[in-house]
């Protein structure tokens, strides 16, 4: 007896059915975990160039000759300490003249005193004498100060630099003596980007390595940030404060500086819980017992982990083991995962 041929391809398309229909039902074995959130990681590195937390460059207030030099170069000066004398002969007479004055000044107006109640002498006479002692104690006073320039003198304590001023040199006020740095601490001043404006603030931590010695990594403080952003390369200057308490750098030294910012909480799975195909990446959640398939977008990668940018709640279950077998929709039966390292994230310490 023949069979009808659309008879027999009904027959064959029901046993492929049947069978699709048994495929879907069987369940696969699959290792799941739940999803865990991450801040996503925003590391930014930059070239730091360190300057001292005051410095002054030294020039005379006056022209003249240097008569004394009191300080050698590189040698660490108190604050006042007398650094460069210059000839002062002539304002020291000018200061002994003008203490003469005084002196007379003093001796008239007493004498006026003396004789005031006689009636001897006018109330202008009186006046005239209290302000030609006035007038004697002014020049005296420009005296000392004419005097007190012709000596330079540290306006704080720190190191000197190299000078090139040697006794008998002529100077003038646009001659520099010498630089003088305090280096106790050092700021190092480095560019970052516009994106991390709200997250690098005074206050906060970064670490700089110096390219003398880079096997030493230092925390440096915050201290500063500028108050706009430069146009061109949306960056802005922020400020670091670091100690120099042994004196192993010096100002102008560079640094390399690095800040990790935490940002968006995003879901993190390990790398090999993702899939590729032809609409892209997608991950296999568990739900009611299935695999699910979830779009999704890496946002960044660390320690073996995928961050996402996905519509993914924290503790839902992905499949990270056996992925490659399930289908959308397909029946999973979980088993016990082997352990494995957690993987170590870095954290910056909360401000």
């Amino acid at each position: 007896m023949r069979v009808p041929l659309s008879f027999a391809a009904l027959l064959l398309l029901s046993a492929c059915a049947g069978e699709s229909a048994d495929r879907e039902e069987r369940s696969v074995t699959v290792v799941a975990e739940p999803v865990e959130l991450l801040a996503e990681e925003e590391v930014i590195e930059a070239i730091g160039t360190a300057r001292a937390t005051r410095s002054a460059e030294l020039y005379p207030e006056v022209s003249g000759q240097v008569r004394k030099v009191r300080f050698s170069a590189g040698s660490f000066v108190q604050s006042g300490q007398s650094l460069i004398e210059l000839d002062s002969r002539s304002e020291r007479l000018a200061l002994r003249l003008a203490q003469v004055r005084v002196k007379e000044a003093e001796q008239l107006l007493s004498r006026y005193r003396r004789i005031e109640d006689t009636g001897a002498l006018s109330e202008s006479q009186i006046e005239e004498g209290e302000t030609a002692l006035a007038a004697a104690q002014i020049q005296r006073d420009l005296a000392q100060d004419a005097l007190a320039e012709r000596t330079i003198r540290a306006p704080f304590s720190g190191h000197i630099s190299l000078s090139e001023i040697d006794v008998g040199d002529r100077v003038t006020p646009t001659t520099l003596i010498a630089q003088l740095d305090q280096r106790s601490r050092l700021f190092v001043d480095f560019n970052a980007p516009e994106s991390v404006f709200q997250r690098l603030k005074p206050g906060g931590t970064v670490e700089v390595v110096p390219f003398s010695k880079p096997d030493r990594t230092i925390a440096a403080k915050v201290e500063a940030v500028d108050s706009t952003i430069e146009q061109e390369q949306r960056s802005y200057t922020v400020r670091s404060l670091i100690s120099n308490q042994d004196d192993s750098f010096r100002p102008g030294m560079s640094f390399s500086v690095r800040f990790v910012g935490s940002g968006q909480l995003r879901a993190a799975v390990p790398e090999a819980s993702v899939v590729w195909s032809g609409d892209g990446s997608s991950i296999f959640a568990v739900r009611d017992g299935k695999a699910q398939r979830v779009p999704v977008t890496i946002a960044s990668r660390r320690d073996g982990l995928a961050l996402l940018d996905a519509q993914v709640e924290k503790g839902t279950l992905i499949i990270v083991e056996g992925v490659q077998k399930v289908r959308e929709g397909q029946a999973v039966e979980l088993v016990k995962p082997m352990e494995r390292p957690a993987a170590q994230v870095e954290t910056e310490p909360a401000q």
